[in-house]
């Protein structure tokens, strides 16, 4: 008879544990991720789809999750000269960058839980970039209208050569004259999560 008992009471803690966590799902449509890289002698700008992402969201907290980003998606916005653009995407999408054919996407994956009863939430993961995976924390803010929520972040800052992209890296060589292009890029991120 005890250990009946205990069953019932182990299977409405499962139960009452189930109905408090709740799974939301990336909107992809209205998801967005720009990416900012600087050289010595300026910049380049663009946009990169996400693909998909899920949370588990279980008294105001997220206690796992992720988000697909789709790098055969990259875009750049500030060239307009239609042949030198075709040309960066090329080489961004080559081995010397992201190498998109052989990993096709990056996946951040929440590594400790994230309060978002704050209007301000600190998100710590790892982002896995050319099947690299590496710590990455930031700070988002966080807006809840009915079933949905929104994550926002508007500088990510990522060092690409702890994923071993250094084309260009005048942390790795000296003889670049103002070829530089600086390790770091920053993100902006707006994350649409409905349930």
């Amino acid at each position: 008879m005890k250990t009946k008992i205990i069953s019932v009471i182990i299977l409405l803690q499962f139960a009452i544990v189930s109905a408090w966590a709740q799974t939301y799902t990336a909107d992809a449509a209205k998801s967005t991720l720009n990416w900012k890289a600087e050289k010595l002698t300026g910049f380049h700008e663009g946009t990169i789809a996400i693909k998909s992402g899920t949370f588990k969201i279980e008294k105001d907290k997220v206690t796992s999750g992720k988000f697909v980003i789709s790098m055969s998606t990259i875009v750049d916005t500030d060239l307009t000269d239609a042949e030198y653009n075709k040309k960066l995407i090329g080489h961004l999408s080559s081995p010397d960058f992201f190498d998109v054919t052989k990993f096709p996407e990056a996946i951040f994956t929440i590594t400790q839980p994230v309060d978002v009863s704050k209007s301000v939430a600190e998100v710590h993961g790892n982002l896995t970039l050319k099947g690299v995976s590496k710590p990455l924390t930031f700070k988002a803010v966080v807006k809840k209208e009915g079933t949905s929520y929104t994550f926002s972040a508007n500088s990510i800052v990522v060092d690409r050569t702890v994923y071993g992209i250094k084309y260009g890296s005048g942390s790795f060589f000296s003889d670049l004259g103002d070829k530089v292009i600086y390790d770091e890029f920053t993100i902006k991120l707006k994350l649409v999560m409905n349930q």
